[in-house]
Order: C-alpha cells, then sequence, then structure tokens
C-alpha cells in the first residue's frame, strides 16, 4: 500500500501533533538507539515494545499515530523516513534496532538489516527463547537500504525485525490502544531476550 504522505512536511502540514500524531525519545549518550518509526496505532505494539526493551541504558524514540482511525494514513515507509527529531537522534546513536508490524497471521519475527553480526546474535537469543525467525520473501521488508532508517546510525549499519501481526497479538490483551496495555508472560520474553542481547 502506497503512503499518503510523501514526507514528513507534507504529513506535518495536514496532520497535528499531539492530536493526530506523537513523537516520544529520549537519548542516551551515543548508545544503540530502539526505534519505532511505525507506532502506536500505525504497526500496533511496536512503540510499547521499543521502549520496553531500550529501557532506561539505551536510547528510544517513536513516531505514533494516535488518531481515531486511519492511522495508517501515517506511514511514512522506511527507506525515505525524515522526521527531523527522529533522524537526528538516529545520526548520533552507536547502532540502531527498529521494530515494525508486518501483516502475516503466522507468529514470526523477519530478521533484516545491514548489521549481520547483531542480527546473528539477536536471532540466537530469540530462538532460545522459543521464537521463529526467518527473512522475510519481500526485499523491502528485509531492511538492506542502505537509506532505511535502521541503516543511518554512526555505523552506517542496524537491525531491522518486522514483527508479524499473529505475533503482536501474543504480546498484549489486544492491538487495540486499551488492548496494549496489557502485557503477556510472552511479552517479557521478547523483551528479555532482546535486552539480553543489546545490554551485553
Amino acid at each position: 500500500m502506497a503512503d499518503k504522505y510523501k514526507s514528513f512536511s507534507e504529513l506535518a502540514h495536514h496532520e497535528a501533533q499531539d492530536i493526530d500524531y506523537r513523537l516520544r525519545s529520549r537519548k542516551c549518550g551515543a548508545a544503540l538507539a530502539v526505534i519505532a518509526p511505525h507506532g502506536g496505532g500505525i504497526e500496533p505494539g511496536t512503540s510499547e515494545l521499543a521502549e520496553a526493551i531500550a529501557g532506561r541504558e539505551l536510547s528510544y524514540y517513536s513516531f505514533e499515530g494516535i488518531k481515531q482511525t486511519n492511522n495508517r494514513d501515517l506511514h511514512l515507509t522506511s527507506a525515505t523516513f525524515d522526521e527531523p527529531e527522529g533522524i537526528a537522534l538516529v545520526a548520533a546513536s552507536s547502532g540502531v534496532v527498529a521494530l515494525h508490524g508486518e501483516e502475516s497471521d503466522e507468529e514470526v519475527i523477519f530478521l533484516g538489516g545491514l548489521d549481520k553480526n547483531l542480527g546473528d546474535r539477536l536471532r540466537a537469543s530469540l530462538e532460545a527463547s522459543g521464537f521463529i525467525v526467518q527473512v522475510h520473501t519481500n526485499a523491502a521488508l528485509q531492511g538492506i537500504a542502505a537509506s532505511n532508517i535502521c541503516n543511518r546510525g554512526i555505523g552506517g549499519c542496524g537491525v531491522q525485525l518486522e514483527l508479524s501481526n499473529g505475533l503482536r497479538r501474543t504480546f498484549f490483551g489486544s492491538l487495540s490502544r486499551s488492548g496494549r496495555g496489557v502485557k503477556t508472560e510472552r511479552f517479557n520474553q521478547f523483551v528479555a531476550a532482546m535486552r539480553a542481547v543489546l545490554l551485553s
């Protein structure tokens, strides 16, 4: 599905900050950043996961859709994502892990990005916790473009995790705004598996 807006400036001209969308970030020096560029209602569950994984030790950023309906209108594709606060935080970070929502019903994590070393370590930790990790057959969901937001940190390479709809549903009471306030044990297992690598 094509994005409604081609840039953040175009989006901001038509949508109101803190009414339609919200920016949330916390910078921890040059630490690795965990980001959800399609958070809130755009790809539900990704911002809650990113914030929990970052904790107090890692940088965090989320661009969140907070409209009552049609949050998909706020999607800005990762290869051209240009919201200034997020771009600045990523550019000052040693590396980036970006969380996204994928729409299939199977419970799977699709691993991508150009940081193969970190990606392999995350795969091992996630698989050890019982998660299924694959590479998406759609190259557009593999995070391999140099311009992808996950690859724009200091090192020029990062990790992209596309979390299927089926998997994200196991992390929360539901994927509705209120349902995402209820985290499951599977949520905790995912966060722990990620932090075990990112804080090591």
